[in-house]
């Protein structure tokens, strides 16, 4: 282990499955944290099966959020593993969990069944609606809260079906919630010696994302329409066409907007003349102000403009593909794709942590790992198990 990290001697023992809750563990076990990740022994984490795509035996939906961590196979809702749960509890400072409210509570190990036996554990529990809500033991999956939020309401073209984020977003915004409640937890027992609870819920993290559009709506009671890749507060704000691929741009101020219409459309008039002088006369005739953009771009290639927008410092760029985006010379710069070998792919390539310490930088990643790859050296280095009572675990199906 590495001894100069921001984590290091954090332990979390991580029942977490799927997405938002291994992302969580991920990023702490990239911060120098142990991470512990319990795995029903048979078919292991849900993600470990969602395939395509796919690299050897390996699904990349799996590979994403499990980096730097232990696999231990154990069947917990056996008493021989349930009591393995206790015996590491004792011996961990965060537990991570993701289950329907009903599943730890069956198996008496509910936060409130190990607060007195492990006052020190801080108890994160992640799921759909809030342990404290009358929907709190349905499922639910990201793009349903995105649905039930709202969010999916105003994305999309005017007049079209709404649509959802296609990226997890919601199970990405809360393992970083999570993360940072996990951290703050940390501090707080520094200060009182005893972990607490920690209740998480998908769909407040939801609202949460909403933030302007939902300041905009509770306080003066606007519905945000469809806009497509537009935003309504600044124009222009979109995706333009050139002769070879389409750019992106942001004129978000009045500062921008001059620096765009004399540095890089070289039109100084639309500076100074009725009706795109304004802002309110940009947002009026949006329509107006894009056509005559669109005509200006169609002219040149997409190098050409990104030329002129990144020398004019107007915020705008490609319409990547992922191919582009992950080879992309800045990407490299940045150490942003991480090679790391694995038991059965070989080398293995995966999207790095962004996070850049100046004096404690993340772990050196290894590989996500194989099921049960480290029951017996958990069992053995923390527990101080034999080989004996370990055989007998695996002859029971208690572990693999």
């Amino acid at each position: 282990m590495e001894d100069n990290k921001p984590l290091t001697g954090i332990r979390v023992l991580d029942f977490s499955r799927v997405f938002a809750g291994p992302l969580c563990t991920q990023q702490m076990a990239d911060l120098g944290a142990e991470i512990i990740k319990i795995e029903h022994p048979e078919r292991g984490d849900d993600t470990r099966s969602m395939r395509p795509p796919e690299i050897g035996d390996e699904a990349t939906f799996f590979l994403a959020a499990n980096r730097n961590k232990q696999s231990l196979a154990l069947d917990f809702t056996k008493p021989a593993g349930a009591d393995i749960v206790h015996a590491l509890a004792a011996k961990c400072d965060v537990l991570v969990e993701n289950f329907r409210k009903s599943v730890m509570l069956r198996r008496g190990l509910n936060y409130e069944a190990v607060q007195d036996r492990h006052p020190q554990l801080i108890y994160c529990s992640v799921s759909a609606y809030g342990r404290s809500s009358p929907l709190a033991d349905l499922p639910g999956y990201d793009p349903i809260l995105q649905a039930e939020a709202g969010l999916m309401s105003f994305s999309g073209e005017p007049g079209q079906d709404p649509l959802r984020h296609p990226l997890s977003i919601i199970d990405i915004y809360t393992s970083l919630y999570a993360t940072q409640a996990i951290m703050g937890a940390i501090l707080s027992r520094q200060r009182t010696g005893r972990g607490q609870f920690i209740d998480l819920a998908l769909y407040d993290v939801a609202l949460s994302v909403l933030t302007d559009i939902g300041s905009g709506y509770l306080n003066t009671g606007t519905e945000p329409v469809q806009r497509g890749n537009s935003r309504g507060s600044s124009v222009p704000n979109g995706l333009f066409h050139t002769k070879t691929g389409p750019v992106y741009i942001a004129v978000g101020n009045p500062g921008l907007w001059k620096k765009f219409a004399e540095g890089v459309l070289e039109r100084p008039e639309l500076v100074t003349d009725p009706p795109f002088n304004t802002r309110e006369g940009r947002i009026g005739n949006r329509d107006a102000l894009n056509a005559l953009i669109s005509e200006s771009f169609a002219q040149e290639s997409r190098d050409y403009w990104i030329e002129k927008i990144r020398r004019a410092g107007v915020p705008g760029g490609s319409v990547r593909t992922v191919a582009e985006a992950l080879n992309a010379p800045e990407t490299s710069a940045r150490g942003m794709v991480a090679k790391m070998p694995h038991a059965t792919i070989g080398d293995l390539r995966l999207v790095a942590s962004p996070i850049k310490y100046s004096g404690t930088p993340v772990v050196n990643p290894i590989a996500p790992p194989l099921l049960g790859e480290h029951t017996d050296a958990v069992l053995t280095d923390l527990l101080d198990m034999s080989e004996g009572q370990i055989a007998k675990l695996r002859d029971t199906g208690v572990i693999r």
